[in-house]
């Protein structure tokens, strides 16, 4: 039986969401969660939902508990994870406001707990990642976001950096060579932590500014960044709802 979590990134974490909710505090081996998490149902779907920087959005990008929080959704019984992220553009055509059904990450981070497999006592891991985000919840929501009506692409690159700063120009003009479309501080830990817990993850990133490579850009602030994800947040929860039913 399909049991959905959802990952509300920066501006969509609201429970209302959820049919006949109810709160669930989780601990696992690795702590607490980022929150409480909330389960109920969307169109008959039984769905958890997570709220990664916290109630108060008090976590910082390396402060969050990304072990716990994937390892919460698994002893819940997800058998799938939709996450949503603010991202800054890398790229011209990725306009303000457009969705990005990820498909690639490059892992820029450096301070984190970002495998299950801490020790080889109990045999030698090396986890599989070719490709981070399962196929299937990419075409769910590429093809409800269309249906919707959205401007969508189908597919891209993150680079999930450190945080909480922004990068420096140079960085962002790196980022570009190196062929990554968007820019955030999250997805590639739990992509790599949802592929070894075995739970098929999906992405839709919300493009919200052009990083600081665009020189004919302002430099863009948190608060410009959230105002636009906010703007949105209705046409992801849309997105989100009608994809839900529709995972088999």
């Amino acid at each position: 039986m399909v049991k959905v979590g959802i990952i509300g990134g920066s501006g969509l974490d609201d429970p209302q969401i959820l049919q006949d909710a109810k709160e669930i505090s989780a601990d696992t081996p690795y702590g607490k969660p980022s929150s409480v998490l909330t389960e109920g149902n969307i169109n008959g779907v039984n769905t958890v939902l997570l709220t990664r920087h916290g109630k108060r959005h008090e976590l910082s990008p390396t402060q969050v508990n990304y072990r716990a929080n994937i390892h919460a959704l698994k002893d819940q019984g997800v058998t799938h994870i939709l996450a949503t992220t603010a991202c800054g553009s890398l790229r011209e055509d990725i306009d303000r406001g457009d969705f990005v059904i990820l498909d690639q990450f490059i892992d820029f981070t450096k301070f984190r707990k970002n495998t299950f497999h801490e020790s080889f006592e109990n045999g030698i891991e090396h986890p599989t990642v070719a490709d981070p985000f399962d196929v299937k919840l990419r075409q769910v929501l590429y093809e409800t976001s269309v249906e919707l009506g959205f401007r969508t692409h189908e597919q891209g690159t993150v680079v999930t950096i450190e945080g909480p700063r922004f990068s420096t120009r140079a960085e962002s003009k790196m980022f570009r060579i190196w062929g990554a479309d968007v820019i955030n501080m999250s997805v590639a830990t739990e992509a790599i932590l949802a592929n070894e817990a075995g739970i098929p993850y999906g992405v839709v990133a919300m493009s919200t500014d052009y990083d600081c490579w665009k020189a004919d850009e302002e430099i863009v602030s948190w608060q410009e960044i959230l105002a636009v994800f906010e703007r949105n947040a209705e046409k992801v929860t849309q997105l989100l709802i009608h994809a839900v039913s529709k995972i088999r």
